[in-house]
């Protein structure tokens, strides 16, 4: 739980960097031709609050692997979406945005949820993936960078809702994938279908979500993430993994995990950076 909440720590400290940078690059001109998105990520690459960024997310992501051996994943995908209160305790801290009392009630909101879950969460589960799951993991992300470039079509709220669930969904197979590696042999990590369904799926999460970050409403795509990375994974954990509760607590962790999911997307707004030079 410790590592858990370590990565949404630097996640939450990266995502007001990230989105900085992401606007100050779009702020450069728009990108054309098929390979747009890429023009934008280095862009946004030549920022040093992007590669600070990058930094807290390489810390955050071995973090959230340690956590993922040890703990649910429904546990370690709340404590991801409580990045969001990080966010905004450090977006009222740094750059000087006023909290109100609602938003301070949400931040409680996202502590209680997690100590629920805390207190309810077992070990994570003692059931290994079948290969079917394994390769149901790379269609997925498949299936994400599908959804990145139909998404990259659609106008303004649309377009940052479905890049957020696709980078959602992206990094929730990250967790799922993380899970259903059981050897780091190079032989072993080859012949895995889940191991391309990790790097396959976790670049195309960030490709999206910095894409939405540059060009639409980060707010909505946050909470998209969000949504995308909780539910699916937690599921996944759950019925095929053998993810469980204490005894007797299986009603509290449900709870602790509504009540932090929900906290979080009334943060989600706090995913928006202030426009360059403010």
């Amino acid at each position: 739980m410790v590592c858990a909440l370590g990565a949404a720590l630097c996640f939450g400290t990266a995502t007001v960097l990230q989105a900085m940078a992401a606007r100050a690059a779009a702020a450069e001109g728009p990108a054309t031709g098929p390979a747009k998105e890429a023009t934008l990520l280095l862009r946004a690459l030549r920022q040093w609050r992007f590669l600070a960024g990058l930094a807290l997310d390489g810390l955050g992501f071995l973090l959230q692997i340690a956590a993922l051996r040890s703990i649910p994943i429904y546990t370690v995908g709340a404590a991801l979406a409580s990045s969001l209160a990080v966010t905004a305790v450090v977006a009222a801290r740094l750059l000087k945005v006023r909290l109100s009392g609602g938003e301070w009630a949400a931040v409680g909101v996202v502590c209680a949820g997690l100590a629920m879950l805390g207190l309810a969460s077992g070990t994570e589960g003692d059931r290994g993936g079948s290969a079917a799951l394994e390769w149901a993991m790379l269609g997925t992300a498949v299936a994400v960078l599908v959804l990145g470039l139909a998404g990259g079509r659609l106008p303004g709220r649309a377009r940052a809702l479905v890049l957020g669930l696709g980078a959602g969904f992206g990094f929730g197979v990250v967790e799922v994938a993380v899970r259903l590696i059981d050897s780091l042999a190079p032989s072993a990590l080859v012949a895995n279908p889940a191991t391309y369904a990790l790097l396959l799926g976790g670049g195309a999460a960030f490709l999206l979500l910095t894409s939405a970050l540059q060009r639409g409403s980060v707010a909505t795509a946050t909470a998209g993430m969000v949504i995308g990375e909780t539910i699916g994974p937690a599921a996944v954990g759950v019925v095929w993994l053998g993810d469980g509760t204490r005894e007797g607590l299986a009603w509290l962790a449900v709870l602790g995990f509504l009540v932090g999911v929900a906290g979080a997307l009334a943060l989600a707004r706090f995913g928006e950076a202030p426009a360059e030079g403010t």
